[in-house]
């Protein structure tokens, strides 16, 4: 029986990638020189954006998510936070990076199946959600179905497709 996991998460190899593109930006740009601005990650789970005032921070951010756009990294992983000032007269901007399904999402996921219509089941398991049927057609459309629906706020990827 054909199946496919639903899963939730950033590439962090590609998101290396996208850090050092947009450091790279910034350090060429005109409006940026002679200013302290960078962009840092933080481990698996954070990502920070450190400036010397509230708009270089929201031009850094501008071109860190235009870069992920282009590498196909999703934005609704990130959970942006507030600026803060640190001292120093710098700013930072705390983005935190989610990853997996949580229960939550899970259930939502789950009603738009049922509700959908479409002939597969779908499990929780660990972070993730397996989805089987009959068909292979069936398995697309869902998917394509759960990427385009509007209240799950997570972008969600195909893995470990079985036919």
């Amino acid at each position: 029986m054909p199946s496919f996991d639903l899963v939730s998460s950033l590439d962090m190899g590609e998101l290396k990638n996208v850090v050092n593109m947009a450091n790279k930006q910034i350090s060429g740009r005109y409006d940026f020189k002679g200013s302290k601005c960078a962009i840092e990650l933080k481990g698996e789970q954070e990502m920070e954006i450190i400036a010397e005032t509230e708009s270089r921070i929201e031009a850094a951010m501008q071109i860190l998510f235009g870069n992920m756009s282009k590498r196909n990294l999703g934005l609704k992983c990130l959970d942006v936070q507030k600026v803060e000032p640190t001292g120093h007269q710098m700013y930072k901007l705390k983005i935190i990076l989610n990853s997996g399904i949580n229960k939550d999402k899970a259930k939502i996921i789950n009603k738009a199946i049922k509700d959908s219509k479409i002939k597969v089941s779908s499990q929780y398991l660990d972070e993730k959600i397996r989805i089987s049927g009959k068909k292979i057609d069936d398995l697309q459309k869902t998917f394509q179905m759960l990427r385009s629906h509007k209240e799950l706020e997570i972008d969600v990827k195909m893995e470990n497709m079985k036919s």
